[in-house]
């Protein structure tokens, strides 16, 4: 197993992390919306995870780029600009009382998130089974 192998396979645990995440604050604004829980506990839940998730982020960017998926790192990037510009300007948490005047609209983000980061998942498998498969080539 090379050393890119090894790192497509950490960048594939990133991304299930992330998705993991994305899909969790789905599950809490969608429990809002159905007044399975109160305001204040979604919130609570959802901001508590914001920030990781924004880490687990950069930590992705950054193992594509220190091994040298370029592309990858690439397309990755996007997500991580739009996180850093949502964390400058301190709109990265959500607001308890401006929450159900919002609920469409981070769903809705949230939505196009999990999107993006299957995308990305559907690209790191394709390159991971690539890079299988031309290693299997040079041993023949």
């Amino acid at each position: 197993m090379g050393i890119d192998l090894v790192s497509l396979l950490v960048s594939f645990l990133i991304i299930i992390a992330l998705l993991a995440l994305v899909v969790y604050q789905l599950m809490c604004l969608a429990d809002l919306e159905f007044d399975y829980i109160n305001p204040y506990d979604s919130a609570s839940r959802i901001n508590k995870v914001v920030l990781p998730e924004f880490i687990t982020q950069g930590a992705l960017c950054l193992v594509f780029l220190l091994t040298g998926n370029w592309l990858l790192f690439l397309l990755s990037s996007p997500y991580l600009y739009y996180n850093v510009r949502l964390y400058m300007r301190r709109q990265h948490l959500v607001d308890v009382t401006e929450i159900f005047n919002l609920l469409n609209w981070e769903k809705k983000q949230r939505l196009i998130k999990l999107v993006y980061i299957v995308v990305l998942l559907f690209f790191c498998i394709f390159w991971m089974i690539w890079t299988v498969l031309e290693d299997h080539d040079d041993e023949l």
